[in-house]
Parts: C-alpha cells; structure tokens; sequence
C-alpha cells in the first residue's frame, strides 16, 4: 500500500534533519494518511478511500466527494478515485439529460 492520497496525489517529501551543530541528514516527510468513508450524494454509495487529513479537509470545505472529484485534474487521483469520477459523471449527465427533457 502506497503513502499516497488516493484524492490529491499528496506523497513523502524528502528533506533533511538539522542538529544544533548544523550537521544534516536525510530524512523523509509522510503525508498524514487516513482511511476514510466517503458517501457519494449522486451514487448513493459510500467509498472508502485512505485520503490526507488536509483532503478531508478540503472535502468538506467543497461541499462533498462529488464536487471535489468533478473539480479534480485527473492526473493525481488514484484509479479507484478516477473509476469513481466516471461514476459521478455519468449519473450528472444522466440527470441533465433527464431534466432536459
């Protein structure tokens, strides 16, 4: 399982430890990962993904996991959150169309 957020593509970071003499070494920075059930408004379904803090966060502030996929480039999301967006949009477009007529 990979150190990954499966929404915002957020990974480790290497940076370095400082003593008090100033001597450097490497170390790394893990993003803070948790496992999260997401409930789709469209789809009805709940997801579970392992997700930032910070993309907790952002989902909430957004106003949930279909606005935040729909807003999302496809390049940092996970396939299962890709797989998902396919999922949501379809159902929009379905709705649209429903209305529409």
């Amino acid at each position: 399982m990979s150190r990954r957020c499966e929404l915002t593509g957020i990974g480790p970071m290497v940076g370095h430890n400082v003593s008090h003499s100033n001597i450097k070494t490497k170390r790394r920075f893990l993003p803070a990962l948790s496992p999260a059930s997401l409930q789709s408004d469209s789809l009805g379904q709940t997801f579970k993904l392992r997700i930032s803090n910070a993309a907790l966060r952002t989902l909430d502030f957004r106003g949930g996991l279909d606005v935040f996929l729909l807003g999302a480039k496809d390049e940092q999301l996970s396939p299962r959150a890709l797989k998902i967006k396919a999922q949501v949009k379809a159902k929009a477009k379905a709705a649209a169309t429903a209305v529409a007529a």
